[in-house]
């Protein structure tokens, strides 16, 4: 007797993929293959159609996804031409707490944390003595208690904001811009289970001074430090 149960598992999960979906992965796989660098154009609409067995309608839609994440760029009398994309243009839509997830909005806060540690290195070995003024200019005005309460934005943006800069990573430097803004939205929710409490907290007064070191093992360990009340709030051991 043939076992229904078996004989359906056997059937396998079915392709739920839209065929713009498939056209869309195949394009940029040939993107890829054919070792493609911005500048170069992609064939025209019609030799991609016929090429995929597909309308060109489909390809359009294709196309028209690949340009929404900057991935192409359409000019006259050349088609799609391949463009350096807007690595964060996608994220920047969403990174918004209205449409976010509890567990992804504490993630976002676990993410900043790591890159505010895992900077050192770029940091030390970019910092100048202008940029050493400027920060200790900032933390005469920004709020530094001996806990991570109060905790202000403005003052955030004012002294992290220059480290960002300082890395020379502009990547780092959009990022930045979307995290702090989630970063202080988990911190006053209530979403993290653990309070604000005192412990040893190193002040931006001080990381100012540790950099003057440039040592950058002991700058990790200060602002690791300085974290330490945020880091406290999601680990059971700091």
């Amino acid at each position: 007797m043939i076992n229904v149960e078996d004989s359906i598992d056997s059937l396998g999960e079915i392709d739920t993929s839209s065929l713009v979906d498939k056209v869309e992965a195949r394009i940029i796989h040939f993107i890829q293959q054919k070792k493609l660098k911005v500048g170069d154009v992609l064939p025209k609409e019609l030799d991609l159609a016929e090429s995929f067995g597909v309308s060109r309608t489909v390809i359009r839609e294709a196309l028209l996804r690949l340009k929404t994440i900057g991935l192409i760029e359409s000019k006259k009398h050349k088609g799609a031409v391949l463009k350096n994309p807007d690595v964060l243009g996608s994220l920047r839509k969403v990174f918004h707490p209205s449409i976010l997830d509890s567990e992804t909005l504490k993630d976002i806060f676990e993410m900043r944390l790591a890159l505010e540690v895992g900077m050192a290195d770029f940091i030390v070995s970019k910092i100048t003595e202008e940029d050493i003024k400027e920060l200790e200019e900032i933390a005469e005005t920004v709020v530094s208690g001996d806990t991570a309460y109060p905790w202000q934005i403005e003052d955030e943006i004012k002294f992290h904001g220059k480290l960002y800069k300082i890395s020379g990573n502009k990547i780092l430097m959009e990022l930045q811009e979307m995290l702090f803004p989630i970063f202080q939205y988990v911190h006053q929710s209530g979403l993290l289970e653990r309070p604000i409490v005192a412990g040893e907290f190193v002040s931006h007064k001080e990381l100012v001074q540790v950099l003057k070191q440039r040592d950058a093992e002991a700058y990790r360990k200060a602002i690791r430090q300085h974290l330490n009340n945020h880091f406290a709030r999601i680990l059971d051991v700091v």
